[in-house]
């Protein structure tokens, strides 16, 4: 049997897969615990993250380019 990544929840008792899968008797596993998401704290990182990389990519010293020296590409 190849190596497969399946999720699964435990519901205080027992590990539950979030989808069927057909295990063999004696199925060799792994169970890699997770911490739960801290979605809010997470979300904030990456917009801060993402920020940061704007503010060097648009800072104020960046230099006005006129509108002549944008090309766009003929439709195929």
């Amino acid at each position: 049997m190849k190596t497969t990544t399946l999720t699964a929840r435990f519901d205080g008792e027992h590990i539950q897969l979030d989808e069927p899968f057909d295990l063999p008797a004696d199925a060799r596993l792994l169970v890699t615990i997770l911490p739960e998401a801290d979605t809010d704290r997470e979300r904030a990182e990456w917009y801060a993250f993402s920020k940061a990389g704007l503010a060097r990519a648009f800072s104020d010293d960046e230099p006005d380019y006129p509108a002549s020296l944008v090309r766009t590409h003929p439709k195929p």
